[in-house]
């Protein structure tokens, strides 16, 4: 064998044809693949330290040793390379072989290829390699190998990075060992690297930063080390650590998961740094699965995906994030979950991250969180007997923080799901049982409830009840703030507020036998929750406030307070609660009022938070408190209602104000209010409502106390009490007698003297005016009373005291008043009398002649009258000139109402108006009582003055146009003329000028008015312009033909005023029959009228001339009259205005641009805007779209057309070419001879196509799309539409030819079409070359090359191409070069590993490259491996009836698990119809699936094989780790495969009738301890059955017959089979209940049979015992069952029967054992 030395030398030569002449011919390629290394290796971002840890992880070790990996950095040049620092690697792996040189002097031969499951992480195609990105000059010491690399190439055959080179110093091997140290034996492995120059600070970086984390999941490496060498140790700074990994125990969970405890430890030179950690591990496999394969994972059937929780604080090296995935080795992900993830993840080149878009990797997160699902309830539930207060530590394993990532996201939500649906999170015990229930079940309570539960557990409450309210409780241990983000994110929600209502109700003693504190404590609980919806519970229901009433104290419900059919009350005074209970009960039960106990309220007192609980009560219990005051308010408004009871109140008052209980203010007030007994023994209240007492009789209403009537005032001015019915009592004789009352007494003048004092009795003047009238007003009064009246009057209306309408009445319109007419004496009502100064009362009586006004006799009041001016003009009396005045009009005018004023009456009252003006005096109140009478004649009757006309002259024209009411100037005479001013006065109009109004107002109808002449239409006008409001007379005018125009009499609105000397008047020459007024006619004051005018519709401005024009516009080009004439002369007439102040404004410019008037070639009419003024920029382009070019013919328009280019511009005409392509999208067809679209036409559509384009957001139009998605353009193919054409570029060159597709022709368009690439893509051509993979594979069936469908089919791969259908899952398989045919995706598969498919199907691998196969597989969806055609050969299989091998059924089998999915589910439940089942010979048959049963049941499967029928499903015995027996029976039952408990049918078969049968005592059979049990299970979860319900059931056993024989009882199981045959088996059982007799079988136990016998008859027994019980609810049967068979094994001893119930959590309540109790007694 070859020495180290000679065998580098054979390489060297051999391979490098180093030292031959002649060169080795494959060393260009060999210089070309490590080329390609070089820029792969500097173009990746390779993290050399992780390549080294991962090369020696996948290292073989020696038996015996720890794998250990150690780095050094040294300053020391041990390779004399000038380096600045060399870094040295130590390992103690078996070192390099003859193959490993071989293979690391190579490219892409690494040794570890394809060994991905024997546990090689390595993967990146770097390895040791990527040691070139630090160092030039790399060195390997291994198992007597000494050699170099060097990144420059060989001078000898210019190949670098792989051609080795022999060192003999410079290191040598005692260099190295002084390194490393002498007192050690070398590793069998060393790497010196002397760095590069600019990579020393880098390394160094990397190797400070290396975390300590880094061998958490490595399986072979248990020491890394790192540590810096320098002659001068104070130059190292590198930060060294020693690294260490120990696993502390393993521990099988099932087949395909494992836990152990991992510790790492880290010794660093940092004291502030962790120093170890521990790791709880979780390792889980999961099958892979096959939408999730990749080409690199092609080898790997099963994920591996490792979690890793700390215990503790996690090594950090003082970092401030740690990685939270792991591929083997960290990345730089930081997940933010707190815990590690682990697997075989696909990563970036440099390691940093995994690469989330990877299907492979998103596979592997899938499962992820079943992993951590089943990780942490193995953790939960670890340890048994752990307290519950160590179980919220584990919680904080929970990803409650979202990731940066969202893919780690999705994983988080999935965690989030499974979690919820898991029994995980603990409730609070009631003893030292730990319960687990789902988050959603469990409830959290507030932390003050909290305190309340534990203080009220201290003093003996019992919380056994605790989780009995709707929700499991959760543990007080967990229940925390600290807590709060594990719960949120579980969904760990509070109770509602309903909880807390039913345990309050639900708690014996919760509220009456805890102490004041803890009461006020639960009281404040409530409070302080009441707004957060607690107040909507029923806890308003629950009793709760503690009160007392007569003597005993008892609990009020919040409902009752509030609803105020309980009300309870405290004392605002502590000093007062004595006083106020004891009088309370003075006043029970009619006063309704309870008050809360004494030592309650002064618990209240001395509470820290008094004030809040107080307002508690106050505004949401409503509970009162009340000082003495209040107290006494309550009373009267609610409890008084009873004679002695008013008179208890009265001795409550005194009492109260004599011991300083209530104020002198408020005793006053109360008094003021307090109900009274009359004289009559009536309770007369002050407020005024009705009160009804306990009897039914109505209490009357007191308002006030008035003296009585012996000596008073009132009855001097009447003869009755005027005010009782109003509720004015006086006092009775009641309050005269002495009483006794709360243990005080009263004597008769002291209560009598404090009620005459604080009920204020009163008389007139100080008394209120009845309500009812007064009778002795209606006659004469004295002077002396009289005067009493008027000072009653005055105090009224001084204290603004209300006076009633009938009392009003009376005193105003009684004749009580003296008074004087002409001289003569009366008496008159106030209302009626006048108290005027002597000269008005003169001047009246002078002047006067119609109406005598009475006068209020002063000579017989005196002047003390003059003293109640304010009080009789108050009741009526009126004092002023011009009352008198409006009295005298009044009368007149009642005179004039019964009859008509005669001329000289009328004449009279003008005069009289006269002598007023002429003397100074005041007319005003005169002439307004009179001026609204009609009393004035006129040509139109009878009048009011207002309104009213004084004609003359200018009048004539007014009266022709209306109706006025002239004064009847012949009836009154020439006189009427004289007394213009006092006809204005009273309203009369005298002149012309200011009374347009007048004459607009009495407008003559429309009908009336026939006559225009020009001076009716000029004074019309004139009106309207001097009126403010002439509306009508603008209505009237508006509704006639009433102006002449040139076209004769029109309407205002069809009129125009037009003014020849305008600059406008063109517009109104381009169509005849325009409306002109006729300003001949009228004169030129017409245009003075302009504004009035335009009032009635008259267009007197250009603006609405524009107006009526477009209105005659739209009227000739709806019918298409515009003729060639008028179009040219409203184009001079626009060319004209321009550059005037009148220029077309845009509502006409914008009906010109909108109407279609313009005719085109197309033979029709448009609008300007969608017309062409045709240019030679048009001809390319015309062959391809029908535009609409404006007809320039002879026979139209003419050339002349064209001399309005500028004005057809401004009318919307398009008249360039830029313009006007928008008109192309619409107007584009495609000639049905598609020869002539020339090239030409083709690049001016496009041309227009990029104009259009350059607008902002522009998108072409369907019916465009729609017209150009027709075939017309020119491909290689022939003519194809845009979407299925190609443009070809040097891209499409890389993959294709230009014939392999159809691509656009580019010889007959030649190179410019390559210019509109964008537009050809907007129309549907596709231009990228990552796009175009369904138009080139649509045209693959026009090839029969088979390099071309090579071709394409690398193109489509390389751009992840599928096809759309069913129809394209078609491949070419070759024939020869040129021969072929299409074969269905279905019908091919990838591989045939067992080559047992060749003749079924089409293998590809035999016909491409490995390249196009894994693009097969993902874009047609070709099955790897043959899963259908497995089933087809089952098909054979079933069909033959040969048996099958063990090996057979195994292959089958486990290919079938590995590929298990709801498809392959459904694909075998409905092609498989037999099933394999066991034979005795070993052999294996198929059997109908019907008739086939998976053996659920050992005594059923004993009983049938005995009876030798091969009826049970076949499983490999022993059982495969790949094929495991409960994976395999599950697929079974999932196709169809029944159970065969589920299948038989049971017959319990009755005994001889010769059978000996002896009854036995109930109580032998079914013992106490035994109903107890069964009370137990009944009462509890899950089934809760009511009380009722299972003490019937308990009672059935009761009621059965139990029968003892020696006969065996038999059970019959028929099975019936698929051909009709039942098979039939028997067995026998010790006991039976039968139903329907009520009898229950017992076979006569034989003792002799020991233990085996013993639990034979306690499994029946309790299945017979179960059935009984639970015939209704079957379900339960074998939990029961299996309980009651513990207890028989346990002779149903009573304390053992005991602790099986408790550690089942079952026991038994009051009521269950009170019926167990009676029961017993009766058996």
């Amino acid at each position: 064998m070859a020495t180290q030395r000679e065998h580098i030398e054979e390489i060297r030569k051999g391979k490098f044809s180093i030292g031959e002449e002649k060169l080795n011919p494959l060393n260009e390629d060999l210089h070309q693949a490590v080329k390609n290394l070089s820029a792969e290796l500097y173009a990746k971002d390779v993290h050399f330290l992780m390549e080294l840890i991962q090369n020696a992880e996948d290292n073989e070790y020696p038996e015996g040793v720890d794998p250990s990996l150690e780095f050094v950095i040294t300053s020391r040049d041990i390779t004399a390379a000038g380096a600045p620092a060399t870094l040295i690697v130590f390992n103690n792996e078996n070192g390099f072989s003859p193959k490993n040189i071989e293979s690391i002097c190579s490219v892409g031969r690494s040794t570890k290829k394809g060994n991905r499951k024997r546990g090689y992480i390595g993967e990146k195609g770097i390895g040791f390699k990527s040691v070139f990105l630090i160092t030039a000059h790399p060195y390997i010491f291994s198992n007597g190998y000494q050699i170099r690399f060097s990144e420059e190439p060989c001078a000898h055959c210019n190949v670098g990075y792989i051609v080795p080179e022999w060192v003999d110093a410079n290191p040598t091997l005692l260099d190295i060992k002084k390194i490393y140290g002498s007192g050690s034996a070398l590793p069998t492995t060393t790497l010196i690297l002397p760095l590069k120059a600019d990579k020393f600070q880098a390394v160094k970086q990397q190797l400070s930063s290396i975390h300590p984390e880094v061998l958490l999941f490595l399986s072979k490496i248990k020491r890394l080390s790192i540590r810096e060498d320098n002659e001068d140790p104070r130059k190292n700074n590198v930060s060294a650590i020693k690294i260490a990994s120990e696993t502390e125990f393993v521990m099988r969970r099932n087949i395909d998961a494992q836990s152990y405890t991992l510790h790492l430890s880290a010794e660093e030179n940092c004291d502030e740094v962790e120093k170890e950690c521990s790791y709880y591990m979780w390792k889980q496999k999961f099958p892979v699965k096959q939408e999730y394969r990749v080409e690199q994972r092609n080898e790997v059937e099963e994920w591996v995906i490792t979690l890793a929780f700390p215990i503790g604080k996690r090594l950090r090296r003082g970092m401030n994030t740690c990685p939270g995935v792991y591929s083997f080795l960290p990345t730089e992900m930081v997940t933010n979950f707190p815990f590690i993830i682990q697997a075989d993840f696909l990563l970036s080149s440099s390691r940093e991250t995994i690469l989330l878009d990877n299907k492979w990797n998103k596979g592997i997160l899938d499962c992820v969180s079943t992993t951590f699902v089943n990780a942490f309830i193995a953790l939960v539930r670890s340890i048994d007997d752990a307290p519950v207060s160590s179980l919220p530590y584990m919680f904080q394993f929970l990803p409650v923080h979202s990731s940066s990532f969202e893919e780690l996201n999705v994983v988080r939500e999935s965690i989030k799901a499974k979690l919820v649906a898991e029994d995980i999170v603990p409730s609070e015990p009631h003893k030292e049982q730990k319960f687990f229930h789902k988050p959603r079940e469990v409830g959290r309570l507030k932390p003050d409830f909290w305190n309340i539960l534990r203080r009220a557990r201290d003093q003996g409450i019992s919380l056994i009840n605790l989780s009995s309210h709707g929700r499991y409780v959760l543990s007080y241990a967990f229940d925390q703030v600290e807590y709060d983000h594990i719960l949120s994110f579980l969904g760990v929600e509070p109770v509602n507020s309903e909880w807390y209502a039913k345990f309050i109700k639900g708690t014996f003693g919760l509220v009456t036998r805890v102490s004041e504190d803890v009461y006020l404590e639960l009281l404040l609980f409530i409070s302080d929750n009441w707004l957060n919806k607690i107040f909507q519970t029923s806890i308003k229901k629950v009793p709760l406030i503690k009160c007392s009433g007569y003597g005993t104290e008892s609990l009020c419900r919040i409902s009752a307070i509030q609803n105020g059919d309980s009300k309870v009350c405290i004392s605002c005074d502590s000093d007062h609660v004595s006083w106020l209970i004891d009088w309370n009960k003075e006043f029970l039960p009619a006063g309704r009022l309870l008050f809360m106990p004494k030592t309650t309220q002064e618990a209240i007192q001395s509470c820290s938070r008094k004030g809040a609980l107080e307002k508690w009560l106050l505004d949401q219990v409503k509970v009162r408190f009340v000082s003495v005051n209040e107290y006494a308010k309550d009373l009267l408004d609610n409890s008084l209602n009873e004679r002695k009871l008013v008179i208890a109140f009265a001795h409550f008052m005194y009492f109260s104000w004599c011991g300083h209980y209530i104020s002198a203010k408020k005793v006053y007030e109360l008094c003021g209010d307090m109900p009274l007994v009359d004289k009559y023994g009536k309770i007369i209240r002050t407020k005024k409502k009705v009160i009804v007492d306990k009897y039914g009789n109505v209490i009357e209403n007191r308002k006030g106390v008035i003296v009585p009537a012996n000596g008073s005032k009132w009855a001097t001015l009447t003869d009755s009490n005027l005010w009782r019915k109003e509720g004015y009592v006086e006092l009775g004789e009641d309050y005269m007698a002495a009483d006794c009352f709360a243990g005080n007494c009263t004597t008769q003048e002291n209560l009598l003297g404090f009620l005459k004092v604080r009920t204020a009795a009163t008389d007139i003047p100080y008394i209120p005016a009845p309500s009812d009238s007064i009778s002795s007003l209606s006659a004469p009064l004295t002077k002396e009373n009289a005067f009493l009246l008027l000072d009653w009057i005055r105090r009224l209306a001084d204290k603004y005291c209300f006076v009633s309408q009938n009392f009003a009445k009376c005193i105003e319109e009684g004749g009580w008043l003296k008074v004087t007419l002409n001289g003569s004496s009366g008496f008159r009502p106030p209302s009626q009398s006048f108290l005027l100064e002597s000269s008005s009362r003169n001047i009246l009586q002078n002047v006067s002649v119609f109406v005598d006004i009475p006068l209020v006799d002063q000579n017989y009041y005196g002047e003390r009258i003059n003293e109640y001016k304010k009080e009789l003009k108050r009741v009526g009396v009126r004092f002023e000139f011009g009352e008198a005045c409006e009295y005298l009009g009044k009368h007149l005018m009642s005179l004039a109402a019964s009859s008509t004023l005669t001329s000289g009456n009328v004449l009279s009252i003008l005069r009289f108006i006269k002598y007023l003006r002429d003397n100074c005096f005041s007319s005003t109140d005169f002439i307004c009582s009179i001026k609204e009478g009609q009393w004035l004649k006129t040509s139109l009757g009878f009048r009011s003055p207002v309104g009213s006309v004084l004609s003359d002259k200018e009048w004539i024209v007014a009266s022709q146009i209306s109706n006025i009411p002239f004064i009847d100037g012949r009836f009154y005479g020439e006189e009427i003329f004289q007394f213009e001013k006092e006809l204005e006065l009273l309203g009369a109009v005298v002149k012309l000028g200011e009374s347009y109004q007048l004459i607009i107002d009495n407008l003559k109808s429309p009908s009336c008015l026939t006559s225009w002449t020009p001076e009716i239409v000029l004074f019309m006008l004139e009106c309207m312009h001097i009126s403010s409001s002439s509306e009508k007379l603008v209505r009237a005018l508006k509704e006639l033909n009433c102006l002449k125009t040139n076209i004769g009499y029109k309407r205002p609105e069809e009129c125009l005023l037009f003014d020849q000397n305008s600059d406008w008047g063109c517009i109104l020459q381009v169509f005849a029959g325009l409306p002109l007024i006729d300003h001949v006619f009228y004169g030129d004051r017409i245009f003075s009228y302009r504004n009035e005018l335009k009032k009635t519709g008259v267009v007197v401005d250009f603006d609405n001339a524009t107006k009526v024009f477009a209105q005659y516009f739209m009227r000739y080009a709806s019918s298409t009259s515009i003729t060639n004439e008028n179009v040219a002369s409203l184009l001079l007439c626009y060319r004209k205005l321009k550059g005037t102040p009148f220029k077309f404004p845009k509502d006409l410019t914008s009906c010109i641009r909108q109407e279609k008037w313009l005719r085109t070639r197309l033979g029709d009419y448009r609008s300007p805007k969608d017309c062409i003024l045709f240019s030679s920029s048009w001809e390319s382009i015309s062959p391809m779209c029908l535009l609409p070019f404006i007809d320039d013919s002879d026979s139209c328009y003419g050339k002349n057309i064209h001399d309005f280019k500028e004005e057809l511009k401004r009318f919307g005409v398009v008249v360039e070419f830029k313009d006007g392509v928008k008109f192309v999208e619409s107007c584009f067809y495609i000639p049905l001879n598609l020869s002539r679209i020339s090239p030409e036409n083709v690049l001016a559509l496009l041309e227009c196509l990029q104009i259009l384009l350059q607008e902002k957001d522009y998108s072409f139009p369907d019916v465009f799309l729609k017209k150009v998605s027709q075939p017309w353009l020119k491909t290689y193919a022939g003519h194809r539409p845009p979407n299925m054409c190609l443009l070809f570029d040097s891209k499409f060159g890389s993959y294709v030819k230009q014939t392999d597709g159809p691509f656009i022709d580019e010889e007959f368009y030649g190179s410019k079409i390559l210019m509109y690439r964008n537009e050809l893509a907007e129309i549907g051509v596709t231009i990228e070359v990552e796009q175009g993979c369904s138009v080139i594979a649509s045209h693959l069936d026009l090839h029969d090359e088979f390099s071309t469908f090579v071709r394409v089919y690398n193109y489509l791969s390389q751009f992840k191409w599928e096809p759309n259908g069913e129809a394209g899952r078609k491949i070419w398989i070759p024939k020869g070069n040129k021969n072929g045919e299409w074969v269905g995706a279905d019908e091919c598969v990838i591989y045939d590993k067992d080559e047992l498919f060749g003749l079924q199907l089409t293998v590809l691998k035999k016909h491409y490259e490995r390249n196009l196969l894994n693009f097969f597989c993902c874009a047609f969806r070709v099955r790897s491996q043959p899963l259908v055609d497995y089933l087809k050969l089952w098909k054979v299989w079933e069909s033959s009836k040969r048996g099958l091998s063990h090996d057979q059924c195994c292959k089958f089998w486990l290919y079938v698990s590995k590929h298990w999915n709801l498809k392959t589910e459904k694909s075998l439940s409905d092609a498989l119809l037999k099933i394999p089942v066991y034979s005795g010979s070993g052999e294996i048959f198929l059997s109908n699936k019907e008739d086939v049963f998976i053996a659920d049941d050992l005594q059923l499967q004993c009983l049938f094989e005995q009876s030798s029928h091969l009826i049970f499903a076949w499983y490999p015995q022993p059982s495969l780790a790949s094929l495991p027996r409960t994976k395999l029976l599950e697929m079974y039952k999932k196709i169809g495969v029944r159970v065969i408990s589920e299948s038989v049918h049971k017959e319990e078969l009755s005994l001889a009738n010769d059978a000996e049968l002896q009854i036995i005592p109930r109580e032998r059979v079914f013992a106490k301890a035994l109903l107890r049990l069964i009370l137990g299970f009944l009462a509890g979860a899950p089934i809760e059955m009511a009380v009722e319900k299972r003490q019937k059931a308990v009672q059935g056993l009761f009621n059965v017959a139990v029968l003892e024989t020696h006969e065996p009882i038999i059970v019959s199981y028929d099975l019936p089979l698929s051909s009709g045959r039942i098979l039939n088996v028997r067995r026998t059982r010790k006991t039976r209940w039968d139903r329907k007799s009520s009898k229950f079988f017992i076979q006569k136990m034989d003792k002799s049979g020991g233990q085996k016998s013993t639990i034979e008859f306690a499994t029946y027994f309790a299945e017979a015992v179960s059935e009984c019980v639970l015939w209704e609810c079957t379900e339960h049967i074998p939990a029961l069952s299996e309980l009651i068979k513990w207890a028989f094994v346990l002779k149903f001893n009573e304390e053992a029967v005991d602790f099986l119930m408790k550690s089942k959590n079952l026991q038994i309540f009051v009521e269950d054992a009170e019926f167990l109790n009676s029961a017993y007694l009766s058996i």
